[in-house]
């Protein structure tokens, strides 16, 4: 139980780190998971639309919308027409959003993998085995 109870903490801290991001930055703590989702998916090579992305967060189509429209005012979401198919329009996170994010977590993501770095092959895999797992039985339970 005390590796749950670890990452009991580690979770409820980066959550507060977040949310001091979010406030220093005048966001909601929907818009950086909302930031987060749309960074996640470009990095996978998925592309994000409204529906996709509200889908992600658990917003209905009014709810996405207004995000949507928060993000994009605070010029770090534009909607892209889709070249493909016109009538589709999708998500794009701007730049500033990742120079904003760098500034404010680089020093964290940098302190992480200096700290991964100290790990042999075998304990990374192991590692990398756990934390998804956990990510697994967390979206079994539909949460």
């Amino acid at each position: 139980m005390d590796l749950v109870h670890l990452l009991r903490e580690v979770t409820l801290r980066l959550d507060l780190a977040g949310a001091r991001f979010a406030g220093r930055n005048g966001l909601h703590p929907t818009d950086l998971r909302a930031l987060i989702s749309l960074l996640d998916a470009a990095r996978a090579g998925d592309e994000s639309t409204p529906g996709r992305l509200g889908g992600r967060l658990g917003l209905n189509s009014a709810g996405t919308t207004a995000l949507i429209d928060r993000l994009e005012r605070l010029g770090l979401v534009r909607r892209v027409r889709d070249t493909r198919d016109r009538r589709r329009v999708l998500l794009e996170v701007d730049d500033r959003a990742l120079a904003l994010g760098q500034s404010f977590f680089g020093p964290l993501i940098d302190r992480t993998l200096a700290l991964l770095a100290t790990f042999e092959a075998g304990e990374q895999a192991a590692v990398r085995r756990f934390l998804s797992g956990v990510r697994d039985a967390v979206r079994e339970e539909g949460a």
